[in-house]
């Protein structure tokens, strides 16, 4: 098996802001992996990310290392994987999963074992900004067929109260998860929640820092808000860890290390009795596609990366309705744009 990449530059529509900073910009390596013998190929992409503390640099260091045991067996690849940094290895299972999937003439969700819908409904982010920018966004958003709008927001107990009730109010029918990426206490999430009581409210995602466990414990003891987890899980040991805290987990494969770990992380909280929210971060449809065919297993799928871009260089999912529509095809189902649409 042969390992190759290729680096280019993801611009977002417009720059998109959370509790922990602002970006417009993302680079996006995408790598491909061919069989040998074989006509047939598999992609995946891994992106920069600040948080993550993963730039170009770092990610084709570890590539590198990774394409040292490509043309070993699976043992030496999986050891190699285990060894670079978790979106990395996400890259490069998406890669090899495709690739094997491809070679069977299956869509990647038959290769796990998996049904893959036909249609998936989505989230759509909304990014911190004014009250009134966001009511307006999210107008647009229900215009555009979304129901369930997840609202960022940041430390400020006020702020956020005032983003709520702006986006309820522009978008009566839609439902919200309310998303501070671990900025609030226990105390800000449940002044928060007294005051916007009455609100179309179905989750609370990741409200306090993923260490304050005393914390988690006291706010779900005090609310009926279903809290999810999600800079908090990671592996199999956080989920233990939050077994008991909790009522649902966000996996995304940049965190817990591609696909196949994703799929055991979810069938372990299933069997936890947690709900599970596939997530994804600001990318192209190459990063949202391999999620997709784990959607039969989600309660909630906030897949909306790809809509968040000025230009997608992946087609083949859709969602810009609010409903992601898989195009069926063997593998991940996506093409480049510049080969028209997939067939």
């Amino acid at each position: 098996m042969r390992l190759t990449w290729t680096v280019d530059t993801l611009e977002l529509t417009h720059p998109f802001r959370i509790s922990r900073g602002v970006m417009s910009t993302r680079e996006a390596v995408t790598v491909t992996v061919t069989g040998p013998n074989s006509d047939h190929v598999g992609r995946g992409e891994v992106v920069t990310s600040p948080f993550a503390q993963l730039d170009v640099d770092r990610i084709e260091e570890h590539l590198h290392q990774v394409r040292e045991h490509c043309g070993r067996d699976g043992a030496a690849l999986d050891r190699a994987l285990t060894a670079v940094h978790p979106a990395v290895a996400a890259a490069v299972w998406s890669a090899v999963a495709e690739l094997r999937a491809r070679t069977h003439a299956q869509p990647l969700a038959v290769h796990l074992g998996l049904p893959l819908p036909t249609e998936v409904p989505i989230t759509r982010t909304l990014g911190i900004g004014t009250p009134e920018a966001m009511a307006t966004e999210a107008t647009a958003l229900m215009a555009q067929g979304f129901r369930l709008l997840k609202v960022k927001t940041d430390a400020d107990p006020a702020a956020s109260v005032r983003r709520l009730v702006a986006v309820a109010a522009a978008a009566p029918d839609a439902h919200l998860i309310v998303d501070p990426n671990e900025a609030w206490t226990a105390a800000t999430a449940l002044q928060v929640l007294s005051d916007t009581r009455g609100l179309p409210m179905v989750a609370l995602e990741q409200p306090l820092p993923a260490s304050d466990l005393d914390g988690q414990r006291e706010l779900r003891s005090r609310t009926d808000v279903p809290v999810i987890a999600d800079e908090a899980i990671h592996t199999l040991p956080d989920l233990d860890a939050l077994t008991g805290l909790v009522d649902a987990v966000n996996i995304k494969l940049p965190k817990c290390g591609g696909i196949y770990r994703a799929h055991g992380l979810v069938t372990a909280a299933r069997e936890r009795g947690m709900d599970v929210m596939l997530g994804c971060l600001a990318s192209s449809s190459l990063s949202i596609a391999p999620a997709v065919h784990l959607a039969s297993l989600a309660r909630w799928c906030d897949l909306d990366g790809h809509l968040l871009l000025a230009r997608d260089p992946w087609i083949g999912l859709g969602g810009e309705n609010g409903v992601l529509r898989p195009s069926g095809l063997s593998g991940l189902g996506v093409r480049r744009r510049e080969d028209g649409e997939p067939r």
